[in-house]
């Protein structure tokens, strides 16, 4: 009798538990570092809220906010971190100034293509040391990667760049380790979210700008006030854009909600990057034939010298910072063997 009592507990506990987690439901509250007008940069998002809501049924449910509405895009780490807000889409970038290892998780100058960096991120030991970064820095957030994009473009400027001698003394928007790439070379960089970077071009605040792909600066209206746009983007090859969400929060979620959440993340990478790979060629014809942009590349000089001085800046920011050191150093013992493959598979591009 004893037996069968507990058995039928058992029993009716195992059927209790589906029926629960069922029932859960969540609702992500996203303040968003990006306009959803932004095709690759804020679009990914939407289709993330719009996938989640799909494939969980309605349990896991995103409202996203854009940048300001509920909180400014460099306050989204705190207040996902303190639980002000569940969650929030950004960029690693953005918390140089709080974890100098962050940048690394976003764009690194001269770095890893996208698929590169995914390779690095989902098979080597790139996320385990992401979630990490935030974990040692005492931040009460998961993260998972949520977009990647291809190539920016390294700037638009007034006037043609032929020297160093022309950016001494230049004001202009940058972003990430590039922009300390180029306060070596004497710009005065500042960090400005994009809805600000035309404002400040268009009073005098700054000279030149770099902001993301030709598709999103056209946008943007950069092509209105400044003429000369340049290429390859040095510093951003690829991009990644974070969702984090609150550590309890996630925590306290059953395994097949956050199975969810990270497969909808995963799909975005995916179509994030074949969005920006699509769009941008009509954006630079566009820009040539009625916008009067003269699209330039950089001379092999100046590539030499950013990349030069992009090893002196890696050099010191891993004398700095142990955690920067730890991150770049795999970072650099997993591209040294990709190399490799990178060198033999694909075809020369000149």
């Amino acid at each position: 009798m004893k037996l069968t009592t507990t058995l039928a507990a058992a029993v009716a506990m195992a059927l209790a538990a589906p029926a629960v987690a069922a029932n859960e439901r969540i609702l992500l509250k996203t303040p968003v570092a990006f306009s959803t007008e932004l095709p690759g940069l804020g679009t990914p998002i939407v289709r993330v809220s719009e996938d989640l809501a799909t494939i969980s049924g309605k349990r896991v449910q995103m409202k996203v906010y854009e940048p300001g509405k509920l909180v400014a895009p460099f306050e989204i780490l705190d207040a996902v971190s303190s639980g002000k807000i569940n969650s929030g889409y950004a960029t690693a970038g953005y918390w140089a100034g709080k974890i100098p290892a962050a940048p690394l998780f976003s764009a690194v100058p001269f770095g890893p293509e996208a698929g590169e960096y995914m390779a690095w991120l989902y098979y080597g030991n790139g996320l385990a040391l992401y979630q990490e970064m935030y974990d040692q820095a005492g931040y009460n957030v998961k993260v998972l990667p949520c977009t990647i994009i291809a190539p920016e473009t390294s700037g638009w400027f007034a006037e043609e760049i032929t020297s160093a001698e022309q950016l001494d003394g230049l004001k202009m928007r940058f972003f990430g380790l590039g922009g300390k790439v180029m306060q070596k070379l004497g710009v005065a960089t500042s960090l400005l979210p994009g809805g600000e970077i035309f404002p400040a071009l268009e009073k005098g605040a700054i000279d030149a700008t770099e902001f993301s792909m030709p598709a999103i600066d056209q946008r943007l209206g950069f092509d209105k006030l400044v003429k000369f746009n340049y290429f390859p983007g040095w510093h951003q090859q690829a991009t990644v854009f974070e969702l984090l969400i609150n550590k309890d929060e996630w925590n306290g979620l059953a395994a097949e909600l956050q199975a969810q959440i990270e497969l909808a993340c995963k799909a975005q990478m995916t179509e994030s990057f074949a969005e920006g790979e699509a769009i941008q060629f009509a954006a630079m014809q566009k820009n040539v034939e009625e916008n009067g942009v003269a699209i330039k590349d950089w001379s092999p000089e100046m590539l030499e010298l950013f990349r030069a001085t992009w090893e002196e800046v890696a050099a010191e920011e891993v004398a700095r910072d142990p955690f920067f050191a730890k991150v770049y150093e795999d970072l650099k013992a997993f591209r040294d063997g990709y190399a490799i493959w990178k060198s033999h598979a694909f075809l020369p591009r000149n």
